[in-house]
C-alpha cells in the first residue's frame, strides 16, 4: 500500500515558520511523504529564503512565483497554477496554513480537484469580517476535512459554527518552533543593535493591508508609536509593503526602521524587549513565548486567550497590561506530533 502524499502550500513568513516544525514530524513519520509548494507571495528573500536556511527546511519542489497586486489578483494567479499541480500530482491531502492569500487559493484550488482539506491553525476568529485574513479563516475552514486547533476555543468556535467533524485540538505549531530554536536564537549577535541593553527598548511591526495601505490610519499609528517611543526607543523591522508605503516619511529618532529580520534574529530582538507593539497575529504569540506585554495595532485579534490572560491588549484600549495566568492551551511544544497523529488518524 503506498504512503498518502500530502501537497503542503505556503508562501508567506509565519507559514514558513509553522512548516519547518510539521514537514520535520511528516518527513520522521514512514507512512507519510510531503511534496512542498512554495506560492512565492513573499518574494523578497529577506522575507522567504532566510527562513528556509535558519529553519532547516527544505528547498520547495515547486515555486509558482506569485506575487504582488490586489489580494483578489494574487489568489486569481496562484489558483490555475494549483489546480494544475494537484491535477498532476494527484495527492491524497492538500495542507494549508493560517489566513493568507495563499491559504485561501490553496483551499479553493483543494475544493475544486475535489482533495481533502487539511487546515492547521483552524477555527480561529476576530469577528471582524471585514479584514480579507477573517474572511480567508471562515471560507478555509468551510471547505476543510481535518481543522487542525491551536486552542479549544478555536474549537468551540468551529462548534458555534457546525463544524464539529474532524475537529482536533493540537496546541500551537509556532510554540513547538520557539522551544526547538530558542537556545540558538539566544545566541545570536544582532549586528547593528549593539548599543540596545535588555529592557530598554521595544519591538514594532506593521504590514496588515487595513493599516499600511491606508493612509490616515498608517499616519495615526505611526504617531502612536512615536508616543510610545518616548518612553523606550522603538526597533521597527519594515514589511516591504510597509516601506513602499511609507515613502521617504520616517518618525521621530525613538522610531529605529531596520531591513526586516529572519526569524531567529526576530527571536533575539524579543528576548530583550520590554515591549511589543504589532498588527502580527504570530507575533503577537511569539511575544508571549518570550513573556512580553504586547499591544495589538489593529481593532480585534484571533488570539484572544493572549488578552484574557493578561499579555496582550488592543491599542484602542487605554489600560495597561497585568498578566494574569500562563496560557495552557498551546500545548507543550508538540503540536506538529499530534497534527501527524490526527492526519494518519483521517487516512
Amino acid at each position: 500500500m503506498r504512503s498518502p502524499t500530502i501537497l503542503t502550500v505556503v508562501g508567506a513568513r509565519p507559514q514558513f515558520i509553522k512548516a519547518s516544525a510539521v514537514s520535520r514530524a511528516i518527513a520522521a513519520c514512514p507512512r507519510l511523504k510531503e511534496v512542498l509548494v512554495h506560492s512565492g507571495q513573499h518574494a523578497d528573500p529577506a522575507m522567504s529564503d532566510i527562513f528556509f536556511r535558519e529553519l532547516g527546511i527544505s528547498a520547495p519542489l515547486y515555486h509558482l512565483g506569485v506575487s504582488g497586486g490586489t489580494a483578489g489578483a494574487m489568489v486569481g494567479e496562484m489558483l490555475p497554477k494549483l489546480e494544475a499541480l494537484m491535477l498532476s500530482i494527484q495527492p491524497d491531502a492538500v495542507l494549508v496554513y493560517g489566513d493568507t492569500n495563499t491559504t485561501l487559493a490553496g483551499a479553493l484550488a483543494a475544493a475544486q480537484t475535489g482533495i481533502p482539506l487539511f487546515h492547521v491553525e483552524a477555527g480561529l476568529r476576530s469577528g471582524n469580517m471585514r479584514t480579507p485574513e477573517e474572511v480567508n479563516r471562515v471560507i478555509t475552514d468551510r471547505l476543510s476535512a481535518l481543522l487542525l486547533c491551536p486552542t479549544q476555543r478555536a474549537v468551540t468556535n468551529l462548534e458555534a459554527e457546525g463544524i464539529v467533524h474532524n475537529v482536533f485540538h493540537v496546541g500551537d505549531v509556532m510554540y513547538d518552533v520557539s522551544i526547538s530554536t530558542g537556545a540558538v536564537a539566544s545566541r545570536q549577535s544582532l549586528v547593528g543593535f549593539d548599543g540596545l541593553r535588555p529592557g530598554e527598548y521595544a519591538v514594532a511591526t506593521l504590514h496588515r493591508a487595513e493599516n499600511v495601505e491606508d493612509a490616515s490610519r498608517l499616519e495615526l499609528l505611526l504617531a502612536y508609536l512615536e508616543e510610545q517611543a518616548r518612553i523606550v526607543p522603538i526597533v521597527m523591522p519594515l514589511h516591504p509593503r510597509t516601506r513602499r508605503a511609507l515613502g521617504g516619511r520616517y518618525p521621530s529618532a525613538g522610531v529605529i526602521f531596520t531591513e526586516p529580520l529572519g526569524y531567529l534574529d526576530l527571536q533575539r530582538l524579543l528576548a530583550g524587549a520590554s515591549c511589543v507593539y504589532t498588527d502580527s497575529g504570530g507575533l503577537q504569540k511569539e511575544a508571549y513565548f518570550h513573556r512580553k506585554p504586547c499591544v495589538t495595532l489593529r481593532d480585534a485579534t484571533e488570539w484572544t486567550e493572549t488578552i484574557e490572560a493578561g499579555w496582550n491588549r488592543l491599542w484602542t484600549q487605554p489600560e495597561w497590561l497585568s498578566p494574569r495566568w500562563e496560557i495552557a492551551d498551546y500545548g507543550e511544544g508538540r503540536a506538529s506530533e499530534a497534527i501527524v497523529c490526527a492526519i494518519e488518524e483521517f487516512f
